[in-house]
């Protein structure tokens, strides 16, 4: 009668057990195909996936090469015989939905995107062709509830053939500030997923916000900020607004050689070149500029075929610093752009009794060109 009542209790216990845990949702057991994530960022984007990585050998050890494609995963959409969905496509995974989300807005094969988080599916085909399907479903257990009303996008891609992958692998094969390849790889298939971002365009939008924020009450924001919009040619109105309050009007405002440098560089991108002559010819007054900020605008003006006003910029850096080595070897190169090598060589070798000796190697062969009848520049 006692081991009655002990068994009795013994369950008792362990219902109670089993209940506390079903209701703290604890796993003991781990799944077969295990949680896995890649993230890659792309210029400022960020892209992440979260699946579970099922392989050709099963958990019993059986080797399931060539079962893969039309078998355990079938063609198109198919009745799964379990949940809601009488079309369903193959979860590009296992177990949950796989989750892939854009901090920003994108395009994946040519179609655009917003940012967010969605499940994601695929279709595969006997022919190659995959149709990548992005869902507003980020909680189903795989696609066994698929529903084709929560699509916010379908894209079809071909599929490509690859060396044995034994465990399904999610991986960016290709990345730079504007792009991304992100690859789905296993068995001997690749589903290619090209994603394209406009970087430079999102940087634009972020420092509109930011500039907002604690990161306007720097001076470097606005430098960096008009500096990318000109490297890039894009917004130069609004780059220009971001140089003006570097150099005055704010706070933090200073106006220096390089605050009016930046200006004119604005100026000048935006085919006002007048206008950037008049801001870099007030710079150079400014107590700050050195030797080098003549030297490396009269570089400019001859990149831009203004020998003759690199010139005027070369000798006036010349009566300001003669015991600069860059005021003579500035004098050579304009005297080079402009086809008088006779002269260009005589201030080249007098900057090369006077340069530094790290600097004596390449005026050398500076020398050699000039020697040689041609333009170093």
């Amino acid at each position: 009668m006692k081991l009655k009542y002990l068994f009795t209790g013994l369950f008792a216990m362990s219902a109670l057990a089993a209940s506390q845990i079903r209701a703290q949702g604890v796993v003991f057991t781990p799944q077969v195909s295990g949680a896995a994530s890649v993230s890659q960022k792309v210029g400022i984007t960020d892209i992440t996936v979260t699946y579970s990585r099922p392989s050709v050998i099963d958990g019993r050890g059986n080797d399931r090469s060539g079962q893969i494609w039309g078998q355990l995963v079938p063609y198109g959409f198919t009745n799964l015989g379990f949940g809601t969905a009488t079309e369903a496509p193959w979860r590009a995974g296992a177990n949950e939905n796989t989750i892939i989300e854009f901090s920003t807005d994108a395009e994946v094969a040519g179609k655009p995107i917003k940012a967010g988080k969605y499940g994601f599916h695929v279709a595969v085909y006997e022919d190659g062709k995959a149709t990548l399907i992005f869902s507003n479903e980020t909680d189903a257990w795989g696609s066994y509830f698929y529903d084709k009303a929560d699509d916010v996008l379908r894209v079809d891609v071909q599929s490509e053939e690859i060396d044995q992958t034994n465990l399904l692998t999610y991986h960016f094969v290709d990345a730079s500030l504007n792009e991304a390849t992100l690859a789905l790889d296993w068995e001997k298939k690749r589903i290619p997923i090209d994603i394209k971002v406009n970087t430079p365009e999102l940087v634009y939008a972020n420092f509109e916000a930011k500039l907002q924020g604690s990161e306007g009450f720097n001076i470097q924001s606005y430098q960096a900020a008009a500096n990318y919009l000109v490297q890039n040619n894009i917004h130069l109105d609004a780059a220009l607004r971001y140089a003006s309050a570097a150099v005055e009007g704010q706070f933090f405002s200073q106006k220096n050689f390089n605050t009016m440098a930046l200006k004119a560089g604005v100026l000048t991108a935006m085919g006002k070149n007048d206008e950037s002559d008049k801001v870099m010819e007030e710079a150079l007054e400014l107590p700050d500029a050195i030797a080098g900020n003549y030297y490396n605008y009269g570089r400019q003006l001859i990149g831009q075929d203004k020998d003759a006003k690199a010139m005027e910029i070369f000798k006036a850096a010349n009566k300001k610093w003669s015991d600069n080595w860059l005021a003579p070897h500035g004098l050579a190169r304009g005297y080079s752009a402009m086809g008088d090598y006779k002269n260009a060589l005589k201030y080249e070798r007098i900057a090369i009794k006077m340069a530094p000796e790290q600097s004596k190697q390449f005026l050398e062969g500076f020398i050699k060109t000039l020697e040689e009848g041609k333009d170093f520049n």
